[in-house]
């Protein structure tokens, strides 16, 4: 069944279930590979992306879900890095592996763009993906810098 959906403002037509889950249909349907696959559970967040500007484990999203509406991926956050939150998490050095990361990214930038002015606890509300080499601080310190340059009018 054909599926239309706007990713990263362009509209594409797909065929897929619309049973099927949205990270399946952005890789393998649309090559947008950032979006990772962790645990299939939408417990660990390597699959997050927006619907609309929410940020949603697209695991458990089926297209159809995802269908009139507009999706962002990691590669379409910024062309060149330069989003607030991807300069952060490079000047912070915030990755080591790097796995979780597009997933740490979208979580924060779906926050920020809901509360420019995040508080320790939206922070904590909010960034709930899990990190298998454990860089919570290098993350949160990126975290907080993206707040301070979204607060500077950087966004």
């Amino acid at each position: 069944m054909s599926q239309t959906l706007k990713v990263n403002g362009k509209e594409v037509s797909v065929e897929a279930d619309p049973s099927t889950p949205l990270l399946w249909v952005l890789r393998e349907k649309l090559g947008l590979l950032g979006t990772k696959f962790g645990c299939g559970q939408g417990l660990c967040g390597a699959c997050t992306v927006h619907i609309n500007g929410t940020a949603v484990r697209s695991c458990l999203t089926p297209v159809a879900a995802a269908t009139n509406n507009a999706v962002t991926t990691i590669e379409g956050l910024s062309p060149d890095n330069s989003h607030p939150v991807q300069r952060a998490w490079l000047e912070a050095d915030a990755p080591q592996c790097g796995y979780c990361q597009s997933g740490q990214i979208m979580a924060c930038a779906a926050l920020l763009k809901a509360k420019p002015q995040a508080t320790e606890a939206d922070v904590a509300s909010a960034m709930t993906n899990l990190c298998r080499c454990g860089t919570y601080g290098r993350i949160r310190k990126a975290v907080n810098l993206a707040i301070k340059l979204t607060n500077e009018g950087e966004v």
